[in-house]
């Protein structure tokens, strides 16, 4: 998220929200935010508020997501919210929604559905 320019702007059980400002860096041929910049953004806002509901030792691998992109990336800024949808004690789902922020209302950008596995004791992968 770093390399993105991303930031961590709200983090409460089961909630994680990642901001984002608007960067021709980041964006595919027609000038709007890359669906590949919105999946990683969305994948790891649903992982964070994976990462609330699970014990401090444990760790997560994505296994799968589905990404709706419903509207072109245009914004001054960007809001993507991960939410639980069903905690687990192996397998977790996380609903995620992407935003673009301008002066008027909010608009949903994007939308996925992820599930993540819980790891506990394996060599090389820690919380």
């Amino acid at each position: 998220m770093e390399t993105l320019g991303a930031e961590l702007t709200r983090i409460s059980q089961g909630v994680v929200e990642i901001e984002l400002a608007f960067d021709p860096k980041l964006t595919q041929q027609h000038g709007f935010l890359h669906a590949g910049v919105i999946s990683a953004a969305l994948d790891t806002a649903c992982s964070y508020a994976a990462y609330t509901v699970i014990e401090p030792d444990a760790s997560l691998l994505t296994i799968e997501f589905k990404v709706n992109l419903m509207s072109p990336g245009r914004g001054d800024r960007f809001l993507f919210r991960g939410e639980i949808t069903k905690p687990g004690s192996n397998i977790i789902v996380a609903d995620g929604r992407g935003y673009a922020l301008t002066d008027g209302p909010a608009k949903l950008i994007a939308s996925m559905t992820s599930t993540m596995m819980v790891i506990r004791g394996r060599e090389g992968i820690s919380g």
